[in-house]
């Protein structure tokens, strides 16, 4: 197992900004078309839903594995996508917006510096240790 201290370093800091903007972009992307396919709910029950995704964080009380599983599954962009397709070839309008609203809450966590988990520790992601390696 690596740890912090002898971890490859993954990122420069020029690549780090350019992955976030990327997420930016997307966030932005998709939380569009969440206002066009908003099931007539408001603002505020939809800021509220935005962030429903992290009680998959609830997991970790059951272990590092289980909470890995869960949180990963909550924040797969692929799972998003088949979901807002399922929606929208389907026209089910609840699937469209629970795929959309999965994927903008997914990139707004990377763009963040949270990505998927490893099993091994809640700070160990796709992304890097804690999710934010940035070196000149």
């Amino acid at each position: 197992m690596q740890t912090p201290a002898n971890r490859p370093q993954p990122f420069t800091k020029g690549m780090y900004l350019t992955l976030q903007t990327e997420e930016i972009a997307i966030t932005a992307v998709a939380i569009y078309f969440l206002t066009k396919n908003s099931l007539g709910l408001s603002f505020w029950v939809w800021a509220i839903l935005f962030f429903s995704p992290d009680i998959s964080m609830l997991g970790y009380l059951m272990g590092e594995k289980t909470g890995a599983f869960f949180y990963n599954l909550f924040h797969h962009r692929g799972i998003a996508l088949a979901f807002t397709a399922i929606g929208f070839f389907f026209q089910i309008p609840v699937l469209t917006s629970i795929g959309l609203l999965l994927f903008a809450h997914s990139s707004f966590d990377r763009m963040l510096g949270f990505g998927l988990k490893y099993t091994d520790s809640f700070q160990h992601t796709h992304l890097g240790w804690g999710g934010k390696e940035t070196h000149s």
